[in-house]
């Protein structure tokens, strides 16, 4: 992990085949703590499911982003399992495969020209309505990211402004080839840009939803 980590990088806990020393532990530690003080606080609560073992031929990362919507505005976009099109701009159309929604279900994802991939079958892992954590695992398909795993997690805002922090974290095999820097570079690109679409999407059903309850008579 470099000295220095981009902003999007957070709460990545990378653990090395070798039996780890006290120091190492505390160093690992230490540059959790220092990403995690450069930014808006997490909650341990939160930071816990960000917590990935990564071996030397994987690579984690996570991005952040902050949402000017409620949380269960935005969390009612993020938890649509079957409809990850609805703001992954990336996502050309998905059809579930196996189950109705639930942990086990199985989607494939089609995406869109213009990437080193086609498509993808993924499995819905976690999906807690009242912690607001999803998660999911790239389980086939046509593309270089073997054996990847996203956490998706949405708190409050520690501002107290009614917004939405949302942490996305994710571990992928370092495919033949490349580096870990250039497949985290690769991965986080397109996490921002889904996390930026998420952004613009709560925030003016946000708006709409304030409009919809000024407009009602009391």
């Amino acid at each position: 992990m470099p000295p220095n980590p981009p902003k999007s990088s957070v709460l990545c806990h990378r653990l090395n085949t070798a039996p780890n020393t006290s120091s190492n532990n505390q160093k690992n530690n230490m540059m959790i703590k220092n990403q995690q003080q450069q930014r808006a606080p997490i909650p341990e609560a939160v930071a816990r499911y960000h917590t990935h073992g990564v071996g030397p031929n994987k690579c984690c990362s996570a991005v952040t982003q902050e949402i000017a919507a409620p949380v269960s505005t935005v969390w009612s976009v993020v938890r649509r399992f079957d409809n990850p099109q609805a703001y992954k701009h990336f996502v050309k159309s998905c059809h579930v495969i196996v189950g109705d929604g639930d942990v086990g279900t199985l989607r494939e994802v089609q995406v869109i020209s213009g990437l080193p991939a086609n498509s993808s079958t993924e499995r819905l892992d976690v999906l807690d309505d009242e912690s607001h954590v999803i998660s999911f695992s790239m389980v086939g398909g046509d593309h270089r990211l073997s054996n990847y795993k996203s956490v998706t997690t949405l708190h409050p805002s520690p501002s107290g402004n009614g917004g939405t922090v949302v942490v996305e974290s994710y571990v992928v095999d370092v495919p033949p080839g490349n580096t870990k820097e250039d497949t985290c570079n690769f991965v986080d690109t397109i996490v921002r840009c889904n996390l930026q679409s998420l952004a613009q999407i709560a925030e003016n059903l946000a708006r709409r939803n304030s409009k919809s309850s000024s407009a009602c008579p009391k």
